[in-house]
């Protein structure tokens, strides 16, 4: 059984007297260990896709099964416990806090779960030491470059060891030379710690490193030039 299940799932947005359909009887299946890219132009709703698996949207029809669980039967509060539990966010502009250290930064997540001091630190430590950061655990944002910053939040995404790790458009703002050394981390994570990775990004050397490749066009799916089948709603 595949890890997540987007089953013919749409998202509609009313904008004034006009619905717009970003994403129209999607399906896409994700194995555990995974690395999907996820690309298409601009505004295709490659984010809208990536939000509604991480559970920060939701869909407007349509099955959406991570690990064994449909969130979008999930009622919102039992939605945000999902996803302090299961979901890892990378996000384009790392959006750290500046007042906490790295170490602290990391540590956020583990705070909304029930776990001791001690495997917090321990959690803390062993994902600042998988981004090559331990030296910079007592640093601001602001003492940090760019790529450092992306490196702490790919550790806040990790450190809780969840069920996918998603990544916005990873290495947006960044120069190229910091851009191959994310990307190198992204394989990392995805190899050495078997985390199932979906990134989404306009860029298509960052989208090649994936091991599948996957095309949003006008709200369908494509994978080698072919659509994805869109699959059928579990039945109760």
């Amino acid at each position: 059984m595949p890890l997540v299940e987007v089953i013919d799932v749409s998202k509609e947005y009313a904008n004034g007297e006009e619905t717009i359909r970003p994403l129209d009887g999607v399906s896409l299946s994700i194995e555990e260990g995974d690395y999907v890219s996820l690309m298409g132009a601009s505004g295709s709703g490659k984010s809208t896709l990536l939000n509604l698996i991480a559970g920060i949207d939701q869909a407007t029809a349509g099955e959406i099964i991570v690990a064994g669980t449909d969130i979008t039967k999930l009622s919102r509060g039992k939605l945000a416990d999902w996803r302090a539990a299961h979901i890892g966010y990378i996000f384009q502009t790392h959006n750290l806090i500046p007042v906490l250290t790295a170490y602290e930064n990391v540590e956020l997540p583990l705070l909304l779960l029930p776990m001791s001091s001690g495997e917090r630190r321990k959690r803390v430590e062993i994902a600042m030491e998988a981004v090559d950061l331990t030296s910079r655990a007592t640093h601001y944002p602001r003492q940090m470059s760019g790529g450092q910053e992306q490196r702490v939040g790919i550790a806040r995404a990790i450190v809780a060891n969840p069920t996918v790790v998603v990544a916005d458009e990873p290495t947006g703002s960044l120069d190229d030379e910091t851009t191959e050394q994310i990307l190198q981390l992204l394989s990392r994570v995805n190899e050495e710690l078997n985390m199932t990775l979906l990134m989404v990004t306009h860029d298509a050397d960052a989208g090649a490193r994936a091991r599948r490749r996957i095309r949003l066009e006008r709200g369908r799916l494509m994978e080698n030039g072919k659509e994805l089948q869109t699959a059928k709603l579990h039945t109760a």
